[in-house]
């Protein structure tokens, strides 16, 4: 009997298309606004899976506008009552329920201080979406999974969406059109070899760089959830330092390597990692050599992270399974965090 994460996991594809075809006036008004309007400071405000997606955003708006990008610590408003400065602010909130104090107080004083403030949320209902200027809506259906999955991907999306918006990039909004089509050929991916290498594992690290590091980040949160799993996400950069005094004969490694700038560096990594005795699992286009798990690409390499995030769910869903753990109903979680 299949888990309600792997259904709503495979539902991904058709949420992406609903999302597509709506708000597209909205995110083309705010475009043109950022781009009249340029922010001299921009953050993310976010907590778990959301903040992952929040730091793909960061990384396209960083790569591609070259606008350095803050992440929120929102104790900063809620415990700590600092006044911060809002004049020439945008700050972009992203949230699957919208309920969380430590989102909607932060975007309620960046608005009241004049900031361009922005809420990706499922929930258009919620606090935080009443509580942002700017609302848009994942369209990622109800979500009863604890661990998110669909609702992630449709963060990314709502992201890239954003970046073509302001950058007003016609091959990025062409790649995004083309994206429910590479998620469906991503859910089609054998990664089952991944199961066999890490039924018993107790310990793990996730790598990627640049783009595909939020992925990882979120695959590592993930096999925490669902697996158990003590994992620990890392720059295929950071690796190299301390982390790798862990790196020992069998140590457990799976390592994101999609298309792009950062690619080169983590197939080298891969390659010397498996010299050290490590167990790495590579995700990689198929055809790429040493490939464990095969990526699908999309039509824009910046959202190739999206299609390998969307593999690798179903496969962390059966981990779980093998495990003999029950991936919907994870222990000591639930579905909405209120922290203040």
């Amino acid at each position: 009997m299949n888990s309600r994460m792997l259904h709503e996991a495979l539902e991904a594809p058709g949420a992406v298309a609903r999302q597509l075809v709506e708000d597209t006036s909205r995110y083309a008004e705010l475009g043109a606004l950022l781009r009249r309007q340029p922010a001299q400071s921009l953050l993310t405000i976010a907590r778990g899976s959301s903040d992952h997606a929040a730091h793909f955003a960061a990384y396209l708006i960083m790569a591609r506008l070259g606008r350095l990008v803050t992440s929120m610590p929102m104790s900063l408003v809620t415990l700590y009552q600092s006044r911060i400065q809002c004049a020439g602010l945008a700050s972009l909130a992203f949230s699957q329920s919208g309920q969380s104090p430590d989102l909607v107080g932060p975007t309620q004083y960046f608005r009241e201080g004049g900031a361009i403030t922005c809420a990706f949320v499922n929930d258009t209902a919620s606090p935080l979406a009443r509580a942002a200027e700017w609302t848009f809506p994942l369209h990622a259906g109800e979500e009863a999974s604890v661990a998110a999955t669909k609702s992630f991907i449709a963060q990314l999306v709502a992201g890239a969406r954003l970046v073509a918006a302001w950058q007003h990039d016609e091959v990025l909004e062409r790649g995004l059109h083309h994206l429910p089509e590479a998620l469906r050929e991503a859910t089609q991916q054998d990664w089952s070899p991944a199961v066999g290498v890490l039924r018993d594992a107790d310990r793990l690290f996730v790598v990627g760089r640049g783009l595909g590091l939020p992925v990882a980040l979120e695959a590592a949160l993930k096999f925490k959830e669902t697996c158990g799993i003590q994992a620990e996400a890392f720059s295929g950069a950071e690796i190299q330092h301390g982390p790798m005094a862990l790196i020992d004969e069998g140590y457990p490694l799976l390592l994101f390597a999609p298309r792009g700038p950062a690619q080169g560096g983590l197939l080298e990594l891969a390659d010397a990692m498996r010299e050290r005795g490590a167990r790495v699992l590579l995700a990689a286009p198929a055809g790429t050599p040493g490939c464990d798990l095969p990526l699908a690409g999309a039509a824009a390499v910046e959202l190739d992270p999206i299609c390998a995030i969307q593999s690798f769910y179903p496969m962390v869903e059966a981990l779980a399974r093998a495990r003999g753990l029950d991936p919907d109903r994870p222990r000591h979680l639930r579905k909405v965090t209120r922290t203040h």
